[in-house]
């Protein structure tokens, strides 16, 4: 991690104090810049309001399930993929080479990243709050943001590229778009992700060019009528990523860079605005 963002990362514990303690300034106090970093965004957003995402419903959608590997016939079995194509219900999932697997890590990070918004403001909602079942099928999981009436929906996973040398997180989204909301909206969202994760720290993806992957596969994406996007967070097959991935520091530190993605985010798409 470079000195620049090591410095963003207090910065950004500093403002987590701030707003732990209920304190805000004016927001005509601070300065207008155009250029703004999404940490600067976020400091901004952070040092006017204690709360700067009442009113946004935001759906989370932990990758896999703990049931998947136990009920094959149920995870196997066919569905939309929201297009002309079929897709099983779900999968299994990676894991790291440790047995540390994917739906555990995605789950987890999931609740603290829920944790952090609802105490910014935010109504968060799951598509599934433990480990224990199978699915939600892929379809389901994409139509939940519409079924909710959530804002947007982050669909948060791992990657498990066999070469221990792959590296690095990207984010997907559903091309070509089928709705409004899988054009712009989600590209700025994934986009978003993207600069908050590469701020925070986490190394870009050495397998996918600019770390955004457009796919037309994905049932997740395809039933979406909200902006989505979805995380591969890192390589569970990579040593020094899986060692973060099972490390409680390292998937809060997933959690906060999600979260200064969602306000850079909701602040250019603010529909709850004042």
């Amino acid at each position: 991690m470079t000195t620049a963002r090591a410095l963003r990362g207090v910065l950004a514990g500093l403002l987590a104090a701030l707003l732990a303690a209920g304190l805000a300034v004016p927001a005509a106090a601070l300065p207008e810049d155009d250029d703004a970093t999404t940490e600067e965004v976020v400091a901004q957003r952070a040092l006017t309001s204690s709360r700067p995402l009442l009113g946004w419903r935001i759906a989370l959608d932990p990758g896999h399930n703990g049931g998947n590997a136990d009920d094959l016939a149920a995870a196997n079995q066919p569905v939309s993929d929201g297009r002309d194509a079929l897709k099983p219900c779900n999968s299994t999932g990676t894991q790291t080479v440790t047995g540390y697997p994917e739906y555990a890590f995605t789950l987890d990070v999931a609740k603290r990243l829920r944790d952090d918004l609802e105490r910014l403001g935010a109504t968060v909602l799951l598509t599934r709050e433990d480990d224990d079942g199978v699915g939600p099928c892929v379809d389901v999981r994409g139509r939940f943001a519409e079924d909710v009436d959530a804002d947007l929906l982050i669909s948060i996973h791992a990657n498990g590229t066999a070469s221990p040398s792959a590296e690095g997180f990207f984010a997907i989204v559903a091309s070509p778009a089928i709705s409004a909301s899988q054009g712009v909206p989600s590209i700025d969202l994934a986009e978003a992700m993207i600069e908050a994760l590469d701020d925070a720290g986490f190394t870009p993806s050495t397998t996918v060019e600019g770390a955004l992957s457009e796919r037309a596969d994905l049932a997740t994406l395809n039933f979406a009528r909200r902006p989505a996007v979805m995380l591969e967070l890192g390589e569970m097959r990579n040593p020094d990523e899986s060692e973060l991935m099972e490390s409680g520091e390292g998937r809060e530190a997933y959690a906060e860079a999600i979260l200064h993605g969602v306000l850079a985010w909701t602040d250019k798409h603010d529909q709850h605005g004042e």
